[in-house]
């Protein structure tokens, strides 16, 4: 039951956006990397002119897409702490299936925006942010990953 506990309130602070703030992915994010993720990719992904300005345009398009599947995650997270006691078979590849799906579509469009950001700020800022957000992301998810419990883990208790 504690690590059930742990699912709810790794979820209350989710690194994702709920539809009603951003709060708690800040939160998050800062105690995970210790400042706000734009300071993060700033201070990482340094370009001037119209470089910087086509970066930041792409990059607050790329986090608004990220932030949407980051709601659907949430949602996904709490079926799954809502449904962990009673999962069968069919509802662990139905769950399954939506964190493959889910993961597909984030990797997808990280590569989409590195294309975007190589065309129009060059290969050298495309490959950081590749970089950067892989390894935001990489941290996030082992986040995640120690807070919940393996499907059937509670099950031996």
């Amino acid at each position: 039951m504690k690590k059930l506990l742990a699912i709810v309130a790794l979820m209350t602070l989710s690194c994702f956006v709920f539809a009603q703030s951003n709060k708690e992915e800040v939160d998050l994010f800062q105690s995970v990397f210790g400042m706000e993720k734009k300071a993060v990719v700033a201070e990482f992904i340094k370009l001037e002119g119209a470089q910087k300005d086509a970066f930041w345009t792409a990059y607050d398009s790329y986090e608004a897409e990220r932030k949407a599947l980051g709601q659907k995650r949430i949602a996904l997270l709490n079926k799954y702490a809502a449904n962990y006691a009673t999962l069968d078979d069919a509802g662990t590849d139905e769950i399954v299936k939506e964190m493959i799906s889910l993961q597909t579509q984030t990797d997808k469009l990280i590569v989409d925006y590195y294309k975007k950001i190589k065309k129009d700020s060059g290969v050298k800022a495309a490959a950081q942010f590749y970089q950067l957000e892989g390894y935001i992301l990489s941290k996030i998810r082992a986040t995640i990953m120690e807070n919940i419990p393996l499907i059937g883990e509670m099950d031996k208790k």
